[in-house]
């Protein structure tokens, strides 16, 4: 029998869902690859498991990941393959299951076998305590002049109650006199600016999920090829807490599986 996370009494009632797709570009097959004698999914799984979740299902459209999950004991929602986006599969899982729409999911990637079980915790709870908030997720701090003028490190901007103002790829907010013109040269950022990077684990309410998929895209969510930010152009305000752990990164290619199955060899050595 699996131990389970310890759940402070704090902690509301929450579900998981892991979208799982077979056909990764950078990584084929990746829900199915292994890591420690396990697939890939199952560590997500047993992860959102020991959460304190009320329900974890496994949403897939393929029928190996179904046959896998299941085969370890999870439950498997099977969704359409069209779908553009992870929250709108998210979005079907809630409807097929009947969920209630004050229901709160959290959306674990099911590429990220150490996603810390707090953080998981930490979302749902987030979006418990903020009723006027539809979606909840974390962030943590730069401190590195190289990742926050990384375009692939998404930055958020809150204001004084913590929901997010603007998530950009772009270095926000712009310290006008510090950065200047020689921004590439920073070895180090201004003393005076405060910097946060977003990490994508989301908690959502089931009524926003439902409302999500009619909603138009926005603009501004194209142009940086961010979806939260459709949310926060139709109103839907989104809790951003600091994270109470920071996840390792996840797995997407496999210099990364490697290194995954490298770390946990050593770990058990």
């Amino acid at each position: 029998m699996m131990k389970r996370f310890p759940v402070s009494e704090n902690i509301p009632r929450f579900r998981v869902a892991i979208p799982a797709r077979y056909a990764s570009t950078r990584l084929p097959g990746k829900p199915l690859r292994r890591i420690a004698g396990r697939t890939l999914i199952e560590h997500v799984y047993r992860r959102a498991l020991v959460s304190g979740a009320l329900e974890v299902v496994v949403a897939t459209d393929d029928v190996r990941i179904q046959q896998t999950a299941e085969g370890f004991g999870a439950t498997v929602c099977m969704t359409s393959p069209n779908h553009p986006s992870g929250t709108d599969r998210l979005a079907e899982v809630a409807a097929l299951l009947n969920w209630p729409d004050d229901a709160i999911i959290v959306n674990v990637q099911g590429d990220e076998p150490q996603i810390p079980p707090a953080l998981i915790q930490q979302v749902a709870a987030g979006l418990d305590a903020h009723p006027d908030a539809g979606i909840a997720t974390v962030c943590a701090h730069i401190d590195d002049p190289a990742e926050l003028f990384d375009p692939n490190v998404v930055k958020v901007v809150r204001d004084s109650q913590d929901y997010a103002l603007y998530f950009s790829r772009a270095p926000i907010p712009w310290h006008r006199e510090g950065f200047g013109v020689n921004q590439e040269t920073l070895n180090r950022l201004p003393e005076n600016g405060v910097w946060s990077r977003h990490i994508g684990l989301y908690a959502y309410r089931v009524a926003v999920l439902t409302r999500y998929p009619r909603l138009s895209p926005a603009m501004a969510e194209q142009t940086e090829s961010l979806e939260q930010l459709r949310a926060l152009w139709h109103g839907i305000r989104i809790h951003v807490a600091e994270a109470v752990e920071i996840p390792p990164p996840g797995v997407d290619t496999e210099i990364d599986l490697a290194r995954v199955a490298a770390q946990w060899a050593s770990s058990s050595e």
